[in-house]
């Protein structure tokens, strides 16, 4: 996997991805290789590396990040009962692009 997935693939369009929700500084998708049943991914268009790289001219754009976050995890929440929502960090974090998993189910593998 590259280092950035979401900048080098998706964003660019190299990986085609099925679409949940998207506005202009946003995007939500479902896993191309999910690790759940249910398995939503959100990501900010801009490149920001994790949770904790964040800075304070990112405020907006972290809010409206965690809108559709709210609206995914209500969406799968309505519609399978319970959902997660989990960001990872460090070496947990497989692609280094700050992202969101909204989740429901057993894992898969």
């Amino acid at each position: 996997m590259t280092e950035d997935f979401h900048c080098e693939e998706v964003l660019s369009g190299k990986t085609e991805v099925n679409k949940v929700l998207e506005t202009d500084n946003v995007l939500a998708y479902y896993h191309t290789k999910p690790f759940w049943p249910v398995h939503i991914v959100a990501i900010p268009k801009k490149h920001i590396s994790s949770l904790i790289t964040l800075e304070e001219k990112d405020n907006e754009l972290l809010l409206e990040l965690l809108d559709v976050i709210k609206k995914m995890a209500a969406m799968v929440t309505d519609q399978h009962g319970a959902c997660r929502v989990i960001t990872n960090l460090g070496n947990y974090q497989d692609s280094k692009h700050l992202h969101w998993h909204i989740v429901s189910g057993k894992a898969l593998r």
